[in-house]
């Protein structure tokens, strides 16, 4: 056993250290952040024995059927974040308003998170995970919606959970990106993999071809091109379905993770900022590049909290000619 490993908590400590005027309160953040990914990990381990499979019979301001651990991956979430002290503002997928906190309690940061990314595939022990971005309130005044519809740009830490063989949490707070895994033998994230970089170009792709009947004329000559031989040597087709799981790989291997619009969803599907934002984050830190097909999705103002966007990302190269191939179908 190593006796001087970096857990998670020892590398944030170290990293406030250098900057400045730091007072500790996103390292007691991310310690809040930290537990509630391991009881959602315990949970999402013992689901089935514990009878946390299934529905909660009822819908999300989404319109989409609950999970039972959505409810319990959303509330702890809530829970540990309210208890620590540090936050202004939550906004989850789950909630249809932002989640004001009480004035003893109040922090200076805002917090935007999808609880449990990919739930649909719980009962089939699929790769599932959980998404944050923090951000810092502008002054100290009572919070307020404006608070929390900062573009991804002004983004202090992002990170993901992801639970798949083992559980994993990846985090950037703005100087790179590091990987730690849950050591569940000592309860802490180790830092293993360090200074994560995505390739410049991968040789995979990453989209539902099952919507290629909406996709527009674009999208649908890219994935074509990844097709055909006579275009070069074919992209290998890689589709989870758990955003976390694609974004995942994607980062360790290369290539290009795309959700378009479509026909049905002009508007993309994705939720802007619990999904796009924090994702498009980590992907820059990490060398990769975020576009909605238009602009940087760093660089997009939020206008709602529950906000859609097309996203395109991955390694830079490929998301390049995806963007390529966009403009040349708008001439």
């Amino acid at each position: 056993m190593d006796s001087n490993c970096i857990t998670l908590t020892r590398f944030v400590l170290a990293e406030q250290k250098k900057a400045p005027g730091a007072t500790g309160e996103l390292t007691q953040l991310l310690n809040s952040v930290q537990t509630a990914v391991k009881v959602i990990s315990y949970a999402v381990r013992k689901a089935g024995i514990t009878k946390l499979f299934g529905t909660a019979g009822e819908t999300n301001v989404q319109g989409e059927e609950v999970k039972k651990l959505d409810v319990l991956a959303n509330e702890l979430f809530i829970n540990m974040l309210k208890s620590s002290y540090t936050v202004a503002l939550l906004i989850s997928e789950e909630n249809e308003t932002v989640i004001e906190i009480e004035t003893e309690r109040r922090g200076k940061y805002i917090v935007a998170f999808d609880p449990l990314d990919g739930s649909s595939n719980i009962d089939c022990l699929v790769s599932i995970g959980s998404i944050f971005a923090i951000w810092k309130k502008t002054d100290n005044t009572a919070p307020t919606l404006a608070d929390g519809l900062q573009p991804g740009n002004q983004v202090v830490a992002a990170g993901y959970a992801l639970y798949g063989s083992a559980t994993m949490m990846v985090l950037s707070l703005g100087s790179g990106v590091n990987g730690f895994m849950l050591d569940p033998s000592i309860g802490e994230f180790i830092l293993t993999d360090k200074d994560m970089k995505i390739p410049q170009k991968g040789n995979i792709y990453s989209i539902n071809e099952g919507y290629t009947h909406l996709w527009d004329d674009a999208i649908k000559e890219y994935v074509q091109n990844k097709k055909d031989p006579s275009k070069g040597k074919p992209y290998n087709a890689r589709y989870v379905g758990s955003m976390v799981a694609d974004v995942h790989r994607t980062i360790k291997y290369g290539g290009v993770f795309i959700y378009p619009a479509t026909k049905a969803s002009p508007n993309g599907k994705l939720r802007l900022l619990y999904e796009c934002i924090p994702m498009a984050f980590i992907m820059t830190q990490a060398g990769g590049a975020a576009s909605n097909g238009q602009i940087p999705i760093l660089d997009i103002q939020p206008k709602t909290i529950h906000e859609r966007s097309p996203i395109f990302l991955g390694s830079p190269d490929d998301v390049d000619e995806i963007l390529q191939t966009i403009q040349k179908h708008k001439k």
